[in-house]
């Protein structure tokens, strides 16, 4: 008779059940097996309880029926999902859902899926956590309650298809002040002096100074406000004398840098990899279940979905053998470091991500692993490698040079020591100070002013945005992801360059809910709602006590805002009557665009086919080739589009300008190394790329142009692109992409 483990997913089933052997059944669950229903509130509210009403999701009802088949026969039945809130939960769900109770099944946890980590934790089981399980069902109703209740209040004032949530609406609230700023933001404009130095009787030239003081004033970088005080200055310092009156030379460590939590890791994978954050997350779900190394099929790194910097005393023992090994004894700190989290409302008892076998170094680990895991991997592996290392070590100059009416200071510095840039690299070079004695006369040999003016503040990027939320507590290290995903879906925003920009509806519905519902926009609140979550999981607070004090409130304000807030739906009375119901139609805006449709709505669904808004109405658009009847301008998700008003008996569709969707051109004398058929030129959603010609058949493609030579490393098409405003040749292989200068362009 064998025990049976349940874990959540199927490659860590797969990974687990190598290590365990024939002994043991593992299975997955597959995620989460019971949640709220879909279509319903599913939340039932009596007495100022809350009573969720799970259901097992019609995809899982198979799995359930193989977990109750194999839990029948099992000598031990063991709970082996994730060790946080959402793990917790879905383990009492599986447990409820095969007839067990979830307070006696024991629970096994680990941060890693190694043999050693799975055996240790098969020697110390414990019970589910309840206190766990009430805080993430608190949180699960709670999202629901704001969802089911406010949503389609927003959605019948502003437009259909809006939502808004309890993380989502403060964050979308940070992004639209954000803009707002940058909206109203007017530049100041301010004058700065440049001046360049060359020391008398030795060879050193170009010494860069900036001017600190004049005639006695302490000057700040908009202390010179126009150009008339500027060209003053510059003629002043040109006639003037000038020596050293100061020399300081100061020792200053740069300290390591912790190694990654959920947040840090996102942001970093963002800035240098250019991942998203769900990106992120899902190549680190593959490295934490399982893939296959030189030791055999396990999981690399630890828990991904963590805020903790805690590192166990045994992999610190590792990365410091390691260290000395590889670096010498210089490079290993006295001491081990110890990293705290700085994250507000940290809680989850996990350690920081790091990799599993520190001898599955990124130059073996690329003889296993291909793509974004192997670009991730390696970024988590330096950052732990380097947290444990020596600090770096600088030696700062400063020149201080003076003149009868100025004071200006150059600034220089040597890297003595480079401890953990060993393993990250450093991006700034040396800038050293020529050796000059205190009293050394130096002659100006470059003196002018320039015209700045102050920038706004930048747009957020998704590496920012997670940086703010996790500084303000705004959700938990798994809501970073989904989040901004969602705002995307929603179209509340654009992603654009790595900016994220609001859209219009963004505007309205955060202004709305500031005026109607600002708990739900306010940060502070919203981190205070994270800390009451927290005390529930710690068993400082009740759950359902929770849910009542932010309900009761929240649902008066809904059964007002019904009422009380003004419609912002554009209803222009377009003098026609609807066909179905005879009421008058009117023109509306919608996330797709303008249409007509009846005033009746929701009553009455009917929504006019062909409409042009009243400026395009002369427009002739020509005839559908297909039918003979009518071209009408039409939008849709990717934009606007000319369809048959005969729609929907023809559904005959092009774009709105022919020069968007030309037909694919051949590029002349190029190849495709596949099949040999020619390259074409097309227009995609994102728009151009280069394809075979037997495509589907051929899979052949490239971002940029090909042309008729071989990459020297894979012999591969090489393709010309620019690279940081410098024309090269990258290589179209996504797995070599080699780059090399374009000696043709220049």
């Amino acid at each position: 008779m064998k025990s049976l483990i349940i874990v959540e997913s199927p490659t860590k089933a797969r990974t687990i059940k190598n290590f365990l052997g024939s002994k043991y059944e593992v299975i997955a669950s597959k995620g989460h097996i019971r949640d709220l229903p879909k279509h319903t509130f599913g939340i039932k509210i009596e007495d100022q309880n809350f009573i969720p009403e799970y259901k097992i999701d019609e995809s899982h009802k198979a799995v359930v029926s193989e977990l109750k088949k194999l839990a029948k026969n099992a000598k031990e039945i063991y709970i082996a999902t994730d060790e946080d809130r959402e793990g917790e939960a879905i383990g009492y769900h599986i447990a409820t859902a095969i007839d067990k109770d979830p307070h006696k099944l024991p629970r096994i946890v680990f941060h890693e899926i190694t043999q050693k980590a799975i055996e240790d934790s098969l020697k110390h089981p414990r019970l589910i956590d309840m206190d766990k399980v009430n805080a993430q069902q608190a949180r699960r109703l709670l999202d629901r309650i704001v969802g089911y209740r406010l949503s389609p209040l927003i959605a019948s004032k502003i437009q259909r298809g809006l939502s808004a949530g309890r993380v989502q609406s403060s964050t979308l609230k940070i992004i639209v002040d954000r803009e707002k700023e940058i909206l109203n933001f007017k530049p100041i404009i301010y004058y700065t002096i440049e001046s360049s130095f060359a020391a008398l009787n030795k060879k050193a030239n170009g010494i860069e100074a900036e001017l600190v003081e004049f005639k006695g004033k302490k000057l700040d970088k908009l202390s010179i406000k126009t150009q008339k005080e500027a060209k003053e200055i510059v003629e002043s310092l040109k006639k003037s004398s000038f020596s050293i009156q100061n020399i300081e030379t100061k020792r200053r460590k740069t300290s390591t840098p912790p190694p990654f939590m959920t947040s840090t890791l996102q942001q970093s994978a963002s800035s240098m990899l250019g991942f998203s954050p769900s990106r992120t997350m899902q190549t680190a779900q593959k490295l934490y279940e399982g893939v296959m190394t030189h030791k055999g099929s396990m999981g690399v790194i630890t828990y991904m979905r963590t805020d903790s910097l805690n590192i166990a005393k045994i992999a610190q023992e590792e990365a410091r053998k390691l260290i000395v090994k590889t670096y010498g004894k210089e490079y290993v700190p006295t001491k081990p470091k110890i990293y705290a989290t700085k994250a507000k409302g940290a809680q989850e008892a996990h350690e920081a991500i790091r990799p599993t076998l520190m001898d599955f170094t990124p130059q073996i680990a690329a003889q296993y692993l291909k793509g974004d895991e192997l670009k991730l991997y390696s970024l988590i592996y330096k950052r732990f490698f380097a947290s444990q290392m020596s600090d770096a070590e600088f030696e700062l100059q400063n020149l201080w040079i003076r003149s009868d009416t100025a004071l200006l200071k150059a600034s220089g510095r040597k890297l003595l020591f480079d401890g953990f840039y060993r393993v990250l690299g450093n991006e700034d070079k040396d800038k050293l100070l020529p050796t000059l004695e205190v009293g050394s006369a130096l002659q100006l040999e470059k003196c002018k002013d320039e015209k700045r003016e102050t920038e706004p503040p930048s747009r957020f990027s998704e590496a920012s945005l997670i940086k703010t939320l996790e500084s303000l507590g705004i959700g938990r290290p798994s809501t970073y992801a989904p989040t901004i995903s969602l705002l995307t879906s929603r179209d509340y925003i654009t992603i654009e360059k790595k900016q994220i920009k609001p859209q219009e509806v963004a505007f309205k519905v955060v202004e709305l809910l500031e005026q109607h519902f600002n708990e739900i926009v306010d940060s502070k609140f919203t981190a205070n709602l994270e800390e009451k979550l927290d005390e529930v999981a710690e068993s400082k607070q009740d759950w359902q006590q929770l849910l009542w004090h932010f309900y009761e409130p929240f649902i008066q304000k809904i059964s007002e805002g019904k009422t009380k807030i003004q419609s912002q739906k554009l209803a222009i009375p377009t003098g026609e009557t609807c066909p179905l119901c005879g009421k008058e139609l009117v023109r509306r805006n919608s996330r797709y665009g303008e249409f007509v449709g009846c005033s009746g709505y929701p009553k009455c669904k009917y929504i006019q086919k062909e409409f042009n808004p009243s400026n395009e109405e002369s427009q002739n658009f020509g005839v559908c080739e297909k039918c003979g009847k009518e071209m009408v301008k039409k939008r849709g998700r990717n934009g606007e589009f000319l369809a048959c008003s005969g729609y929907p008996e023809c559904k005959n569709t092009k774009p709105l300008n022919p020069s968007q969707r030309s037909a694919p051109q051949a590029l002349e004398g190029v190849k495709c190394p596949k099949c040999g058929g020619n390259i074409l030129e097309r227009n995609g959603r994102y728009g151009k790329f280069y394809s075979c010609k037997n495509h589907p058949k051929c899979d052949f493609i490239a971002k940029f142009p090909p042309i008729n030579q071989k990459c020297p490393k894979c012999n591969s098409l090489l393709m010309r692109r620019t690279f940081r405003n410098k024309p090269i040749l990258e290589c179209s292989n996504p797995e070599c992409k080699a780059r090399m200068d374009d000696t043709q362009s220049n």
